[in-house]
């Protein structure tokens, strides 16, 4: 992949330092990490709008429940970090 330069003030580009230095990583290898990162992100939001679109469909909750059991309820068992 052919490389390019993003022109970026010199806080931003000390706080990507920082953060790189402290995952022991490259600045190139964080902003790789942090566009993947944010796409999928994008992409999850998509994905949400379009699931929440499809289950407001009339029928749809009552069918997952009647084939799948409904959701499942939530554990007071597990244990979670305060």
């Amino acid at each position: 992949m052919a490389d390019t330069t993003v022109k970026i003030d010199t806080g931003t580009r000390d706080r990507f330092a920082a953060i790189a230095a402290a995952r022991g990583t490259s600045v190139r290898a964080l902003l790789a990490e942090l566009a993947i990162e944010q796409e999928n992100q994008l992409n999850l939001g998509v994905a949400t709008a379009e699931f929440r679109k499809a289950i407001a469909q009339p029928g749809i909750a009552e069918a997952f429940d009647r084939d799948f059991g409904g959701l499942p309820q939530p554990s007071h068992t597990s244990s979670r970090a305060a």
